[in-house]
């Protein structure tokens, strides 16, 4: 880990205010220009930005925030962990486009977390051997696409999820719902060690955080906002599962559930995704692969699209295209937001053009490709 500078320090020092959260502390570095400068304006500034009070101001003015970010960092150093702020070009993309994204990420491992593929799978806690067995069944299926498999540490369908990309030599991501000191559950802790080498463990929580009940639904906004796919394979009515497949529809992500046998404990929840439209049937790998367009990827694609004549096309229309070409493979919306720097609302308009003139092609689950002639 590198030594912090300054505005590291400032940035983390922000979640150590009392009252300010992620949605703020995003709004305060926006106004202010930098972290480092919501330190050094003047009180009567930051009491002009919209949500600071005259409390938080004086917090932000205090020293205590400053010299609580200095001990965490020393903390983050001795356990060997990273803290990614939102800023950072190595902070996940697919979070930087969801506005109750964390600020900050801690991670632990040494896997990039800007990747093509990711897909998470979820469940019950008290997973059967027909579930796990289908789990094992779809890692191993993914396998020739080569994503991340992500999920959180979690007894049941979560732990087996992150043993058999291990398995299978697939990175996989664990998101907790504790600091990254606090290992949880306990017997998972030799898990998570080898996830550090298979991929990483990510929590927003400070060290020292306890694995509490409110920590799990916040947990599951981060495993939904990470995931190109949410895949639900055993869960109850009710539970951690169905609250990750409800965020997961609300940042338009593609949600899967595998049905399960009638009058089940841990078939109602995936059944009920189902019959309430809320998930697409899982059969097998074939029906994510039609739906996510993961099924054509090869060499000759990438000739021919090499050959499309950009020439007639406008410079943002041409820089889109480049973008695609590049990748060489379908991206989603809010990544070409990103990648483009062009405003949602351009884009949109822009891509619908292309698709016009049979340039672009739309994809389910809100992606894009360069069609190939």
């Amino acid at each position: 880990m590198n030594s912090p500078t300054q505005e590291h320090l400032s940035f983390l020092a922000l979640h150590f205010v009392p009252g300010i959260g992620n949605y703020l502390v995003k709004q305060l570095v926006s106004y202010c220009g930098s972290a480092e400068d919501v330190f050094t304006i003047p009180k009567g500034k930051l009491l002009k930005i919209p949500g600071i009070g005259p409390v938080t101001a004086s917090a932000i003015k205090g020293g205590s925030p400053m010299h609580e970010a200095e001990k965490e960092w020393r903390k983050a150093e001795k356990e060997e962990t990273d803290i990614i702020f939102y800023t950072d070009k190595r902070f996940p993309d697919r979070l930087k486009t969801i506005e109750d994204a964390p600020s900050l990420l801690y991670c632990k491992g040494n896997s990039p977390l800007n990747v093509e593929k990711s897909v998470a799978i979820v469940g019950t806690r008290q997973a059967t051997e027909y579930g796990k067995e289908i789990v094992s069944k779809i890692i191993e299926d993914l396998k020739p696409h080569s994503p991340v498999i992500i999920s959180g540490l979690a007894y049941g369908i979560d732990i087996q999820a992150h043993k058999q990309a291990i398995k299978n030599n697939l990175p996989t991501w664990a998101i907790m719902g504790s600091g990254m000191d606090i290992i949880y559950p306990v017997a998972h802790h030799e898990t998570a060690k080898k996830i550090t080498s298979h991929g990483a463990l990510l929590t927003e929580n400070r060290f020292g955080t306890k694995p509490d009940a409110h920590n799990f639904p916040a947990r599951n906004r981060i495993i939904a906002g990470l995931c190109d796919a949410l895949i639900v394979v055993e869960a109850a009515e009710k539970g951690g599962a169905l609250i990750t497949a409800e965020i997961a529809n609300s940042y338009n992500k593609d949600v899967f559930a595998v049905p399960g046998s009638l009058g089940k404990t841990y078939s109602e929840g995936c059944n009920k995704l189902i019959r309430n439209n809320k998930a697409t049937i899982y059969t097998s790998i074939k029906d994510l692969e039609y739906l996510m367009n993961w099924s054509a990827d090869s060499g000759t694609s990438k000739k021919k699209k090499e050959k499309i004549d950009f020439t007639a096309c406008s410079a943002d229309e041409q820089k889109i295209l480049s973008i695609l070409l590049a990748k060489n493979t379908p991206m989603m919306i809010d990544e070409l937001t990103i990648k483009s720097g062009i405003a949602p609302s351009q884009l949109a308009s822009l891509l619908l053009n292309l698709e016009f003139s049979n340039i672009v092609k739309s994809l389910p689950g809100k992606q894009y490709a360069l069609v190939i002639n």
